[in-house]
């Protein structure tokens, strides 16, 4: 029997139209990201290998620095106008942007002014995909319940990597067999406007609903009594504000959150780093090889979302970084010597198959969430997390692996691993999962 067979056909419906969503904004936006060593050349100056990967490092942050102001104002839409509503606007944004890429002049035609046009059209993209992915994995958790809510959920997140995945195959065809890079572009703006216009077919959630419904009896009640409008805002404000995510709750969501960001720029940009700069790979190669790093990523996913069916997900992430823990310090001693593009290979899909990322969890942190602000707290962590976690982590590694060589890692990857098993631990507290481990005896906060 599907573990679907619980969800209804319009739950079904809404889970396949932001699937396909969520697909198409993470094609369109990771299309950049895995074709960055190409396209790169064509709307920046030349530059060393430093400075390239300075470039890298650029144009893989600028997705993500601005998005804490993104989530301010898809947290107010989503918070006040409604789930449904922000769903159709990412969609559109991506589109936008990705029309923009297909017909930008190159730098050889406009100089600089290339180079800062494909940087705003990268933090459009980023702004979209943030409301996007969180909106859609709210509005999931919002008409599900457990256990199929998990699997649900977890499937936004496997859209998202499998845009991914298709993304490289596109950049494949690019770099491999001559394909024209912008005709990708192309293909993801017009997808994308017919995915947003099918959108509209969603209906508002239910929790959304509710909340809505009882604010506004709230007000009825306020001037029945005969309340001022600023003491009946107060009121109503105290009574659906007090539900506030204590300080613990927010720092191991954040640090849950962290995990990702880190471990994509890790496998994927640092580790094509040293594919071209220690073995000298082609781009061609770099990306054909990225593909197939995907497609194993996007495989372990799914599987850990099938999982989540019959076990916690808490207990998938706890499982997953008690074992990526040691892979980290087993990375240098295999890399600082590596001759073989396939031991790299190996060393990629296991970084993958292990990413630190919150799915298939993700519907248990949404749930510890006041619906009232749900949207504003989700996507305000998920962009705090990504912006700071990109920064850091695409900026800092070039400067220690310079200095450190591949030794360097520890100073960032280990913190972030102990941080998000802090988290998980933390949250399986919450959900009385286990008894307080010795773990979080040791990293106790009063």
């Amino acid at each position: 029997m599907s573990i679907f067979s619980a969800l209804n056909r319009e739950q079904k419906e809404a889970v396949g139209l932001l699937q396909i969503g969520t697909f198409l904004e993470y094609f369109d936006l990771m299309l950049y990201v895995h074709m960055a060593v190409l396209l790169n050349d064509l709307f920046f100056p030349k530059a060393d290998p430093k400075t390239a990967g300075l470039l890298t490092a650029l144009a893989f942050c600028s997705t993500y620095v601005l998005r804490p102001f993104g989530a301010l104002f898809f947290g107010y839409i989503g918070d006040h106008i409604g789930r449904k509503t922000t769903v159709i606007m990412t969609t559109m944004m991506m589109a936008t942007s990705c029309i923009i890429m297909a017909t930008l002049p190159t730098y050889a035609q406009i100089g600089i002014a290339a180079a800062w046009l494909v940087t705003i059209c990268r933090v459009i993209q980023g702004l979209s995909s943030m409301g996007e992915i969180i909106g859609a994995e709210i509005y999931v958790t919002e008409i599900t319940k457990p256990p199929v809510r998990y699997p649900a959920v977890g499937l936004i997140g496997c859209a998202s990597r499998f845009g991914t995945m298709v993304a490289l195959g596109i950049a494949y065809l690019v770099t491999s067999f001559g394909f024209d890079w912008r005709n990708g572009f192309w293909i993801g703006a017009a997808i994308a406007v017919v995915g947003s216009v099918a959108r509209t077919r969603l209906r508002e959630t239910p929790d959304f609903v509710d909340m809505k419904r009882s604010v506004n009896q709230a007000l009825e009640q306020a001037k029945e009594h005969g309340i001022g409008k600023t003491e009946e805002l107060l009121k109503i404000k105290e009574k659906f504000q007090k539900d506030t995510l204590g300080w613990k709750i927010l720092l191991a969501i954040f640090l849950c959150y962290s995990g990702a960001p880190v471990c994509l720029y890790f496998s994927y940009m640092h580790c094509g780093s040293i594919l071209k700069n220690v073995l000298g790979l082609s781009p061609e190669a770099i990306i054909q090889q990225n593909f197939i790093v995907s497609a194993v990523e996007f495989l372990f996913m799914v599987l850990t979302v099938y999982l989540s069916y019959t076990i916690h997900p808490l207990k998938i992430l706890k499982f997953k970084v008690c074992l990526f823990l040691p892979f980290l310090v087993a990375f240098p001693f295999v890399t600082n010597d590596l001759t073989s593009s396939f031991v790299m290979l190996l060393m990629q899909c296991i970084s993958v198959s292990l990413t630190l990322t919150p799915i298939p969890a993700t519907a248990v942190f949404m749930q510890h969430m006041p619906v009232f602000r749900r949207f504003t707290y989700a996507s305000l962590i998920y962009a705090l997390s990504r912006a700071l976690m990109a920064v850091l982590t695409s900026f800092g590694l070039v400067f220690l692996t310079d200095i450190m060589g591949q030794w360097g890692i520890y100073f960032i990857m280990i913190p972030v691993a102990i941080g998000f098993l802090w988290g998980v631990s933390h949250f399986e507290e919450l959900e009385h999962i286990s008894k307080k481990s010795a773990f979080s005896k040791i990293f106790k906060f009063s």
